[in-house]
């Protein structure tokens, strides 16, 4: 097993390495936010879309269908009951506005849910707390042993 960046695991590394290591995680932690807002945004604009559809539905059903519909509903149900012919007609245009009323509602559920979704809000609020915790991140003291002060004392001739 190895570290991302090739060393093995459990081998020092240096403060270079580990920096180098840190700021290609944190790199790709930003890409995945950012991917992951997009998603999200992308679900979003699907409601949306969804939603105005629903609503051009409606109003197209509740436009092209009242001509045709009422007289063939109107005569149909005098033919049907005898009742007067303009109360046969008043019944075919509610028939109507019942389903565009139904499509109408269909809409509004979609477009409660595009509103309520807080996706590219949450992502952001996730970024802004990765920021906050690195930015008062500290590192951790090391203990100090034997080896340590051989690897110190290595370093110090070195340089």
């Amino acid at each position: 097993m190895s570290a991302p960046d090739g060393s093995p695991v459990g081998a020092e590394r240096s403060i270079g390495q580990l920096f180098a290591s840190a700021t290609t995680e944190l790199s790709a932690l930003v890409h995945d936010e950012i991917a992951l807002a997009k998603a999200q945004l992308k679900q979003d604009v699907k409601r949306g879309a969804t939603s105005g559809g629903a609503f051009s539905a409606a109003g197209a059903v509740l436009l092209f269908s009242l001509p045709m519909l009422n007289f063939a509903l109107a005569y149909g149900i005098r033919t049907w009951s005898g009742w007067n012919l303009a109360v046969c007609f008043l019944l075919s245009f509610a028939a109507n506005v019942l389903v565009a009323g139904l499509l109408a509602l269909i809409g509004l559920v979609f477009a409660k849910k595009t509103k309520k979704s807080k996706g590219p809000q949450k992502v952001a609020a996730s970024m802004k707390e990765t920021a906050g915790v690195l930015q008062h991140a500290k590192p951790h003291p090391r203990q100090t042993g034997p080896a340590d002060t051989a690897v110190e004392a290595v370093a110090r001739s070195s340089s």
